[in-house]
This record gives C-alpha cells, sequence and structure tokens, in this order.
C-alpha cells in the first residue's frame, strides 16, 4: 500500500549515463517554484486517497468483529461493502502506482509503464499532433474562422499597441545595424545594389510607371505648378522681353515703335500663359498630355529613347555627388535608426508607429485586404506544415527520446497525479457500494 508520502528524489549518480538507444537521455531542466505547490496538493490528495482505504480497513475489521463475536446480522452489509472498498481502493491504487512506477518496487510485467514506454509515447504524440493538429485542412480551418487579419488590425489600430510594435521594431532595428560592420554594408551597397541598379535597363519600369501616372491623371497637378510658374515668370520678366525686342529689332526703326511691339508681343505671351494657367482643357495642356503618353511609349519600347534612358542613368549614377550620397547612404540610416531608438519622440519612430495605426484601421475597414491577407497567411501555413510536418513531429519525438525516463515519470506525475488519486477515492466508493449491493442480492436469493 501506497503512503501519503512521497518518496523521496534519488541523488543523481555522478557519471551516470543514461541512454535511450543509442541517443544520452538529458534532464528536462529540474522542479521550478511553480511545482512545489503542485508536489504538496499531491501529497495531500494522496493521503485523502490512503486515508479512505485506511478507513475502509477499519470499517471492515470491526464490522467483521460485530458480525462474529456479537452476531449482529446488519454487520455482515457494513463488512461487505468495507471489505470490497478496500479491494476497490487497492485495485486502483496499483493502476495508478503502475502508470509511473513499479508497485512496492517489484518488477511486476507491464508495470511503470510510462519509464518503460517514454519512447512509444513520445512517437504516438508525434503522430497525434501531426495528424489531427499539423493538417492542412485543419490549419486553413482554423485561420479561416479566427480572422487573424481582423484581430491584428484592430490590435495595432490602438495607439498603446502601436507604441509597443514600433518599440520593438526600433530594438530590433538597432540590434542588427549595431552588429553589422559599416564598411560590410557599404560594399554590399557599392557591389551589389549599385551594379545590379546598373544591370537593370531603367527604360521600361520608368515607361510603365509613367503610363500609369498619367492613367490616373496623377501628373495634373504637376502640370498646373508647370504653367502657373511658367505665367509668373512671364509676369516678372517684362524687362526681358522688351530689351530682347530692342536688340533685334533694325537699328532704323523709331523706338517708340520698339516699345510699342514689345508692349503687343508681352501681352500677347503673358495672355497666353494665363490662358495655359487657366483653362484645363487648353490645347497645350493636351499637347503636353500627348507627348507625355508618347515618350512613355518610347521608353518601353524605342531603342533609341531606351538607350538615352541607359545613358542618363549612368551620367546620373556616375556623378560625384551621387556617389557621394551612396557611400553615406548607410551611415546616415544607421544615424536614424540609432536616434529613433534613444528618442521615442523621433520622427521616424513617430512616423513607423502612425502607419502601423492607418494600417490597422485599414485592416478592420477592408475586407478584401483583410481576406487577401488572411489567404496568403493560410497558404503560408498550408505549405509550412505541407513540407515540414515531418520535422516537426520528428523534433517532438526525438525530444521526448532524449528525456531522462525516471525524471519524465516524475514530472508527468506532478501535472496528472493530482486528478488520478480520484480514482482511488472513487474505487473505494464505488467498490464498497458494489460489495454492498452483491452482498444483498446474494443475502435476498439465498435467503
Amino acid at each position: 500500500m501506497q503512503t501519503s508520502r512521497a518518496p523521496e528524489r534519488p541523488a543523481p549518480t555522478p557519471q551516470r549515463d543514461r541512454t535511450v538507444g543509442s541517443v544520452p537521455s538529458v534532464p528536462l531542466g529540474g522542479f521550478g517554484p511553480g511545482d512545489e505547490q503542485k508536489r504538496r496538493d499531491l501529497r495531500r490528495m494522496k493521503a485523502v486517497a490512503t486515508g479512505f482505504l485506511v478507513g475502509a480497513t477499519v470499517v471492515f475489521l470491526v464490522a467483521k468483529y460485530l458480525e462474529v463475536v456479537h452476531g449482529m446480522a446488519w454487520a455482515a452489509y457494513l463488512r461487505a461493502a468495507a471489505e470490497a472498498g478496500m479491494v476497490g481502493a487497492l485495485a486502483d491504487w496499483f493502476a495508478v502506482t503502475a502508470l509511473f512506477r513499479h508497485p512496492l518496487r517489484i518488477p511486476i510485467p507491464h508495470t511503470a509503464i510510462i519509464p518503460r514506454k517514454k519512447d512509444t509515447i513520445g512517437d504516438s504524440l508525434g503522430d497525434f499532433v501531426g495528424e489531427n493538429f499539423l493538417s492542412e485542412a485543419v490549419v486553413r480551418d482554423k485561420l479561416e474562422r479566427v480572422a487573424v487579419s481582423e484581430h491584428v488590425g484592430h490590435w495595432i489600430g490602438q495607439q498603446a499597441n502601436a507604441e509597443r510594435v514600433t518599440t520593438e521594431l526600433v530594438t530590433a532595428a538597432r540590434a542588427v545595424v549595431t552588429v553589422l560592420r559599416d564598411e560590410d554594408v557599404q560594399n554590399v551597397i557599392e557591389s551589389v545594389a549599385v551594379r545590379k541598379l546598373m544591370e537593370i535597363p531603367v527604360g521600361p519600369p520608368l515607361g510603365k510607371a509613367l503610363e500609369g501616372v498619367l492613367a490616373d491623371g496623377a501628373h495634373k497637378r504637376l502640370v498646373d505648378l508647370v504653367c502657373d510658374r511658367a505665367y509668373d515668370w512671364v509676369a516678372d520678366n517684362q524687362e526681358m522681353v522688351l530689351r530682347v525686342v530692342h536688340e533685334r529689332a533694325p537699328s532704323w526703326t523709331p523706338r517708340f515703335v520698339d516699345d510699342m511691339v514689345a508692349d503687343k508681343l508681352f501681352a500677347e505671351i503673358r495672355g497666353y500663359a494665363w490662358g495655359v494657367k487657366t483653362d484645363p482643357e487648353h490645347p497645350l495642356r493636351h499637347a503636353v498630355d500627348r507627348y507625355l503618353a508618347e515618350f512613355a511609349q518610347d521608353l518601353q519600347h524605342d531603342p533609341q529613347t531606351m538607350d538615352r534612358a541607359e545613358q542618363v542613368k549612368r551620367q546620373v549614377v556616375e556623378h560625384p555627388e551621387v556617389q557621394h550620397f551612396i557611400g553615406r547612404a548607410w551611415t546616415v540610416v544607421k544615424g536614424m535608426v540609432l536616434d529613433a531608438a534613444d528618442d521615442p519622440s523621433h520622427d521616424l519612430r513617430l512616423r513607423v508607429r502612425d502607419g502601423l495605426m492607418a494600417f490597422g484601421r485599414r485592416l478592420g475597414r477592408d475586407r478584401e485586404l483583410a481576406g487577401k491577407l488572411d489567404g496568403w497567411l493560410a497558404d503560408a501555413a498550408a505549405y509550412v506544415v505541407r513540407h515540414y510536418r515531418h520535422q516537426i513531429t520528428t523534433l517532438i519525438t526525438e525530444t521526448v527520446a532524449r528525456w531522462d525516463a525516471e525524471e519524465t515519470s516524475r514530472k508527468i506525475e506532478l501535472q496528472v497525479g493530482r486528478d488520478l488519486q480520484w480514482i482511488r477515492i472513487n474505487g473505494t466508493v464505488v467498490g464498497a457500494l458494489a460489495g454492498l449491493v452483491i452482498h444483498t442480492v446474494g443475502e435476498l436469493l439465498i435467503g
């Protein structure tokens, strides 16, 4: 019979090498502070369960004495109930104990199940996780019901959460830029990024981008700005027009005639510039639109225009000021990241926070975007479980295989042993009731 006091854990033997197959077993990390309360609860429940067994034994002895010595007939019913309760308590004690160790340290076959079957349990656990948790259908169904994008959007849409994420991002970025060597990053920028930029034709992507800008009408603001500045320039340079007319006029024309021609010419130029500025449907504006559309097509399809774009690209990249900017790019970026990490009110940090909040609010109201993100997440998770499920389950089985068998048994008992003691208690009670019923039925049938 198991006592209420848990057996003391034996001290580890020096240089003892327990192995599982050919793999040395490793400890689980010992028992933490939270396990001490579980240990006390387990001991208390073991004492209670053992108390039921002791109580049934005492009742059995008293009832047996009253039945045999004093001939009390009713004591036979009490004795039968207590006797069956003892049997139930002992049987369930044996069953519970056999899970974790040999009862009474006797190597009875099919006992100490967890220490002996640890590897089999690990394999079964890995198979169970793989079939029931890491199947593509289960993962997709769970992600679809959770609506990750909606929850994430609502979460990061709150300022406190966005600031928390920003802090973590800035901290991670600071760690990265601190670890990287400046000369290595600079070499990557100069030798890889610049070389790739020189290798990729710039004409077609620029033409495609310009084509998109023209289709959206986003260029009209730029045209408005140019027209405004052109009119302002004309209005502010009347003297230059007069000077040009005087310089180009014949020497024999009177000066007042030159002034009249210059004034008339200036008035026409300013009127034309004003018309271009104020009339969105001015022919010059349509001519600019046609020119830009043709230019966008030429950038994508005309070899001569594409070659000229490449020449301009090389001239820009090889310009001393651009080379100086490329040389300082990493230093500038690193400085911005370090400053943002040290200053919570840094502009970069605030922009990242505001960007996260805006993205979160958009996720909350844009169902199409949220659906796309959920679909991408489901596809990514499905890809992982489809191609790496075996590696994940192997991690479980190999980890369990490397655990120390005895410590594993103690750990599991500490987690579930308290609840298992109810089996002993229930076995005592149910056994007593069953014994009482059986004895009563037997008396009725025989009597």
